[in-house]
């Protein structure tokens, strides 16, 4: 790997003087990673230079690009400057980097050596706007900020549910950002905090993560019990169900343990995975109301006083207090990428969330 040479330029200050090379993960076709080598831009006015520690990958949008399931004419994050283009290969993708600035482009005379968190792809070294950056507090691990942008997704879910002091509320799919919603809603007075889970080892997590009791939909009468659990107290059925499993199949079940006049939040991404749902019976008088959440957005109704930074900050704070690497179960070195995507597309074992690490250096 290259060396970043820099001098002096004034106190606190630091003037990156020649390019180095860095090593990117690219999407190259279904199934398909590589770790290929670029050269990495300076910095420019107002950017830092970052070196990557840890990134993490998403079990939901990462795995259906891998899949070759995006739909490939869709732009890759319109909301986020460091993912232009399509989700068509071959891409450059992610969201999730911590690092530790090592140089400042012009006009910058902060910020080296902070750590912090950056939404960047998978890759050794960036360059990004310092405005652009989450510091991270001393002696917070870089690990569990590499988690923040499930833990806002999981914030953003909890404002659009809105849910009430003594609802009833579901949550399908039990995934990182299943259950860091699961523990975000274990912190309100819920009359009951149900989820939904077909793995043994992520049902187990759900409890330590404050569900109140957990399902297998795959078990004979898994989702009886989850609908006689619903019926006390009265009106039977969830106030609030949230979809966040990743399986279309998945909405359809969410629709029928939903009570007359219920909330069903969709935070889900298919891609081009279609869901079929049965509308033609109890849905057609239940009044239901699906209500379609994504992070890259605030919900209308919130915007005069919630902003992106808001919503980013408490998600970090909610990091704080949970001690979230617990959720890390692999840590797989950045230049065997490709195994992390193998492991969490095959589930040949227990994974919850996997994070890439990087080569220390001088």
């Amino acid at each position: 790997m290259g060396t970043v040479r820099a001098r002096p330029d004034r106190v606190g200050s630091v003037a990156v003087t020649r390019r180095l090379d860095r090593q990117a993960l690219v999407f190259t076709a279904p199934s398909v990673v590589e770790v290929r080598r670029e050269p990495c831009p300076a910095p420019a006015p107002g950017e830092v230079l970052v070196r990557t520690l840890v990134s993490a990958i998403s079990a939901g949008t990462e795995l259906l690009i891998y899949r070759g399931l995006a739909p490939a004419g869709m732009a890759a994050d319109a909301a986020l400057a460091s993912l232009p283009g399509s989700l068509g290969f071959p891409l450059k993708y992610g969201y999730a980097c911590v690092g530790r600035v090592i140089g400042l482009g012009p006009g910058v005379d902060a910020g080296l050596g902070r750590l912090a968190f950056a939404f960047q792809p998978h890759q050794t070294h960036f360059t990004a706007p310092l405005q652009d950056l989450v510091p991270i507090p001393e002696g917070f691990p870089a690990e569990r900020a590499a988690l923040l942008p499930s833990a806002e997704t999981a914030v953003n879910f909890v404002h659009d549910g809105q849910p009430l002091a003594g609802e009833k509320v579901v949550v399908f799919g039990q995934g990182v950002v299943g259950l860091l919603t699961t523990a975000l809603l274990a912190s309100m007075p819920l009359a009951a905090l149900l989820s939904v889970e077909r793995m043994a080892h992520r049902r187990e997590a759900s409890l330590s993560f404050g569900a109140h009791a957990v399902f297998d939909p795959e078990a004979a009468d898994g989702l009886s019990r989850l609908a006689a659990a619903l019926a006390d107290p009265a009106p039977p059925g969830a106030d609030l169900i949230y979809e966040v499993s990743g399986e279309p199949a998945v909405l359809d079940a969410a629709l029928r343990v939903a009570g007359f006049d219920g909330r069903v939040v969709i935070g889900s991404w298919y891609g081009d995975k279609r869901a079929h749902l049965d509308l033609g019976s109890d849905f057609h008088r239940s009044r239901i109301r699906m209500i379609s959440s994504q992070v890259s957005t605030l919900a209308p109704e919130l915007r005069g006083r919630w902003t992106h930074a808001r919503r980013l900050a408490f998600a970090l704070s909610l990091l704080g207090r949970l001690e979230a690497e617990r959720l890390i179960s692999h840590r797989v070195p950045f230049e065997n990428a490709a195994e992390a995507y193998r492991l969490l597309a095959d589930q040949r074992e227990p994974v919850l969330q996997v994070v890439l690490t990087y080569p220390e250096e001088p």
